[in-house]
């Protein structure tokens, strides 16, 4: 029965019931269907995250079209290095491996639901040391560009916009590490998984708004 840690098994006797201990049952999907709390709730805050960086979006192409020449061509020394669309095949890079997290972890999410344990901590775990390796090379990146967040308004909506989407793709990592260790745990399973479900909604967020900042500042 749903909500409760025992189910039901009826015997033959169609008045007699015997108690089974099911510490899986409280945890089960709702049978009637429906979205569960913790998606819905991942889901709004996703919605609230889409105004965030709407906003972000619209505060750069807003300064970049007041600004002419953009991007700015002074102080020389610094401006040299603005042009991101001479070098953006590291950005590339990091897209790839992004994306590439992204499918892996729909692996795991559609490992879980048909009980492929393995399947999931497998992909999950290849998903959390991709997003590991994404932030490296976004630090290693911040290191070469040759300007820095007060450098112009170039180099404060640069900073911005994907310093604040780092920081999201670090919580993606440790809410899906966390996801890991339970699942190592064994408190997965193809009847409760919502928490999968949902993280793996967020981390697919974070992946889409990367390749809007890919395409934005490296291509357009």
């Amino acid at each position: 029965m749903s909500g409760s840690s025992q189910s039901v098994l009826t015997t033959g006797d169609p008045g007699h019931a015997v108690a089974e201990h099911n510490p899986v049952a409280g945890l089960a999907h709702d049978s009637r269907g429906g979205i569960s709390n913790p998606i819905l709730g991942m889901l709004l805050f996703i919605c609230s995250e889409i105004m965030f960086f709407s906003g972000l979006f619209a505060a750069y192409f807003s300064v970049r079209a007041s600004t002419t020449p953009w991007p700015p061509v002074e102080p020389a020394d610094i401006a040299e290095h603005f042009n991101l669309h001479s070098e953006p095949w590291f950005a590339a890079i990091l897209t790839v491996i992004l994306v590439v997290s992204s499918v892996t972890c729909q692996l795991g999410v559609w490992a879980i639901r048909r009980d492929d344990r393995t399947g999931f901590i497998r992909n999950i775990g290849v998903t959390v040391v991709l997003g590991i390796v994404f932030l490296i090379g976004q630090a290693y990146d911040y290191a070469t560009l040759g300007f820095g967040i007060g450098d112009t308004t170039f180099g404060t909506t640069f900073y911005t916009l994907t310093g604040f989407h780092g920081a999201h793709v670090f919580g993606g990592v440790v809410m899906l590490s966390v996801v890991l260790y339970r699942g190592l745990a064994g408190q997965f399973s193809s009847r409760h998984h919502d928490a999968v479900e949902a993280s793996s909604l967020y981390w697919h967020f974070v992946d889409v708004v990367w390749i809007a900042l890919f395409s934005t500042l490296y291509i357009l």
